[in-house]
């Protein structure tokens, strides 16, 4: 029996089992990471997260970054690696918009994002970059959501979740999926923040401090929810979930079968 440390310590060793060790590690750390996903219409995408804080008296990690004005990105995974990365994709944009006069196609950068990922799987020296990425962007050809993988792998979706307990959010997004692209902004909120709500513990809500929602359409900019505005979603959702309850505790008992209808229902 082989010892995974013995094949652990750089990127270029193989496992016996034709395994890169390190690349595993760095897709673990997205899976255990904070919970993110993004959805998408055709006029919209939307991104939401959770913030993350290490204890009581520190403030919520940010876990959306900003691009520019028609892109940003929502990580699940070190957030360190994140911010190498989205300063690599700032300065990639503002070259594009400097030497082309226009905005960088989304899917072109979420390349080079690949590209960068994956040369850090080649050499001995370094180590794989321990974050996933949902990209969201509009350009031309209408909004876009991509994935990136520590690995290097990429890919494009109209829905997609990642981090710790996504795979609940997933499952929603599925049973969903036909609603969404002829949904308009709010609903598109609404289904985002149902989504999250079900990766949450049974100790946590979703509130205006772990919470961030961030839009871009085809007509508008980047924006992010404010906490008033994000409020009034969380309340929304929060009325959903009691209305059943409510029902159920002030419903009334079926009125008991007539002699005649239970001849009828025993025949």
């Amino acid at each position: 029996m082989y010892r995974n440390h013995q094949y652990d310590m750089d990127c270029i060793t193989w496992s016996p089992g034709g395994r890169i060790l390190q690349v595993e590690y760095a897709m673990e750390a997205v899976k255990q990471g904070t919970p993110v996903l993004a959805l998408r219409s055709k006029t919209h995408v939307v991104v939401a997260s959770f913030k993350r804080a290490q204890s009581e008296l520190a403030t919520h990690q940010q876990k959306i970054f900003k691009i520019d004005e028609q892109m940003c990105i929502g990580i699940s995974g070190l957030t360190a690696d994140a911010r190498v990365l989205a300063e690599y994709m700032r300065n990639e944009s503002l070259n594009h918009q400097y030497i082309y006069d226009a905005p960088m196609n989304v899917g072109r950068l979420v390349a080079q994002v690949a590209d960068k990922s994956q040369q850090k799987t080649q050499s001995a020296s370094k180590r794989p970059f321990g974050v996933g990425l949902l990209v969201a962007g509009v350009d031309d050809k209408g909004p876009h959501i991509f994935e990136t993988c520590p690995s290097g792998n990429y890919f494009e979706y109209y829905a997609m979740a990642i981090g710790g307990r996504s795979t609940s959010a997933r499952t929603y997004l599925e049973k969903h999926f036909d609603q969404f692209l002829e949904a308009d902004r709010d609903t598109l909120i609404k289904h985002a923040l149902e989504a999250m709500n079900k990766t949450t513990a049974s100790d946590q809500s979703l509130s205006v401090k772990n919470m961030a929602v961030a839009i871009i359409s085809t007509t508008e900019k980047y924006c992010e929810l404010s906490s008033d505005d994000l409020q009034k979603f969380i309340d929304q959702l929060a009325k959903k979930e009691d209305e059943p309850m409510e029902e159920e505790a002030t419903g009334v008992a079926p009125p008991e079968p007539t002699p005649a209808e239970a001849m009828d229902t025993t025949a």
